[in-house]
């Protein structure tokens, strides 16, 4: 009789769990969300984040809410979140920068792929070799026999050492054989603003931050730097095409939570930023920034992030890339 009291009375605390749990399940979120992001307003990553966000909420019935916390090639705002309450309410929209840290620095007071689980990546976007008109480079092939022929007299910007910009750059430089001095910037916007002034001589930007620069005639564009010509910009080559194979790079921009976020939460928020990238017309207002909604598993994001971290290692190793 006694034991057969304590089973039932176990089977009721097994039923009375029930509901709660799938109440903190279906009850998230019940306030505002924080997306982090490790670069200045206007940088491709905010940009695309600051676009999800927006429809985010709309989905999520809850303010979506960016916060820019530049600085340490993005590492600040990734401990941050890595070490923020696994809630829900706290999540990192960092780029392929993201997986370049761990090989660049040499104590991260996180774990990159220990402490930060993938929810999705968000988009893929082309860098775009620009220059300053004003520098009156005829093409790549022009900029490179200039930089041979005088290499202490050249520099390139990035949006600071081991980001996307800077990646994109280094592979160009080894591919191609040259040696400029390399500038880091705080972000995308800073190094754009040196381009224009002329005081460094190109960058790889991201297209979405360049594109209204080029059409305006600020800036001009010699190169994409992937192996497919942008639709925003058909008639200027790939790098390959320009004559430098194997510097081509993919920048892409992707989602993560703390890790130990519940299963259901990360679920919840893939299937709900997946419907917002397979949208037709928010496909259509990423296309006009030159940028392709790249929308993935919780699972398949994991893999991809483990598989660049290991080809970015490489990378970093080549081009001798030290963080300061």
């Amino acid at each position: 009789m006694i034991r057969r009291n304590a089973i039932m009375t176990l089977l009721g605390l097994a039923a009375a769990l029930i509901p709660v749990a799938s109440g903190a399940q279906t009850d998230w979120p019940a306030k505002s969300i924080k997306l982090v992001v490790p670069f200045t307003a206007g940088s491709g990553t905010d940009i695309i984040a600051r676009a999800v966000a927006e429809r985010l909420a709309v989905a999520l019935g809850h303010p979506v809410i960016i916060e820019n916390k530049a600085g340490a090639g993005g590492t600040i705002a990734a401990n941050q979140v890595a070490k923020s309450p696994p809630d829900g309410y706290t999540f990192l929209v960092h780029s392929s920068g993201h997986v370049v840290n761990p090989a660049l620095y040499s104590s991260l007071p996180y774990d990159t792929l220990r402490d930060l689980s993938g929810v999705t990546a968000l988009a893929s976007l082309p860098n775009v070799l620009v220059v300053s008109p004003a520098k009156g480079y005829r093409d790549v092939r022009d900029l490179i026999a200039k930089v041979k022929a005088n290499p202490d007299a050249f520099n390139f910007g990035s949006a600071g050492n081991g980001s996307a910009t800077h990646m994109n750059a280094e592979k160009f430089r080894l591919s191609a054989g040259i040696n400029p001095t390399h500038i880091p910037y705080r972000g995308t916007p800073e190094a754009l603003t040196e381009i224009i002034g002329g005081r460094i001589d190109w960058f790889f930007a991201p297209i979405v931050s360049a594109l209204p620069l080029i059409r305006d005639g600020k800036l001009q564009a010699l190169a994409v730097g992937t192996t497919r010509r942008s639709d925003d910009l058909p008639n200027v080559p790939t790098i390959v095409e320009a004559g430098v194979p194997g510097s081509e790079y993919t920048f892409w921009v992707g989602l993560f939570a703390p890790a130990q976020t519940p299963k259901a939460i990360i679920e919840r928020l893939n299937s709900e930023v997946v419907k917002i990238l397979e949208a037709r017309d928010f496909t259509a207002k990423l296309d006009a920034i030159g940028a392709n909604p790249m929308s993935m598993t919780a699972t398949a994001f994991d893999q991809f992030v483990r598989t660049e971290t290991e080809n970015a290692a490489r990378l970093v190793k080549a081009a001798g890339i030290k963080a300061n």
